[in-house]
């Protein structure tokens, strides 16, 4: 495996060390590879740590209630039955273990777009979008950061990508997928769903108009 150079870093209250034990418990491959404290911070007492799951790096950090994790980002699930015979069965299992004292954004089933998908906040506030799919052309990681561009910057997905890509290197677009005309709340032409690379790493980025609670 490549090494990953952008690795997603989850601020908490202070549940840290618990939710990363939480995740490497349910999935593949999920381990900590370290765990430190760090004491009389401005936040007391605050966990570092750094966990793997499926392969991806995560850190988790204990830095107090100045933010709070919404779905703004999420992180895309692929189960891809093409790879795995029981794609749809684990899929189910996951959304279980994550729904479970969690809040259900998206209910768990058939979508215009996949067979089997739905979006969950669970019970720490990281947001996940599990989604059975067989991608054709390029192959997709398991795991896929996901920022929802909403609020201010709603519409501003597409523009917010091309500077990311001139930043960073071996980047390029992956699929793009428009909103047509005649949305509620969304204008045409932004993005509806497009993925795409930053250092060789796969990403999603959305646009949303709707008027959600968070940004």
């Amino acid at each position: 495996m490549s090494l990953q150079k952008i690795i997603p870093n989850l601020w908490f209250d202070h549940e840290a060390l618990d939710a990363a034990r939480f995740y490497a418990s349910i999935f593949p491959d999920g381990r900590i590879t370290s765990a430190v404290t760090l004491h009389d911070t401005p936040s007391g007492d605050t966990d570092v740590v750094s966990f793997e799951l499926a392969g991806y790096s995560f850190m988790a950090i204990n830095g107090g209630p100045l933010f709070a994790l919404n779905p703004s980002i999420s992180f895309f699930l692929n189960f891809d039955p093409s790879k795995e015979r029981d794609a749809k069965e684990h899929l189910d299992r996951m959304w279980e273990q994550l729904s479970e004292g969690g809040t259900v954004l998206m209910p768990l089933g058939e979508y215009p777009f996949s067979p089997h998908y739905g979006w969950v906040q669970d019970r720490y506030g990281v947001s996940w979008q599990l989604i059975l799919t067989d991608p054709k052309g390029e192959e997709r990681p398991f795991i896929i950061p996901a920022p929802l561009f909403t609020g201010k910057g709603a519409g501003k997905a597409e523009e917010a990508v091309n500077w990311y890509q001139s930043l960073f290197n071996a980047s390029k677009w992956g699929a793009l997928a428009r909103y047509p005309e005649g949305m509620e709340h969304d204008a045409p032409g932004s993005l509806m769903f497009s993925d795409f690379q930053l250092e060789g790493q796969w990403f999603v980025a959305m646009d949303s108009g709707y008027p959600h609670a968070f940004h």
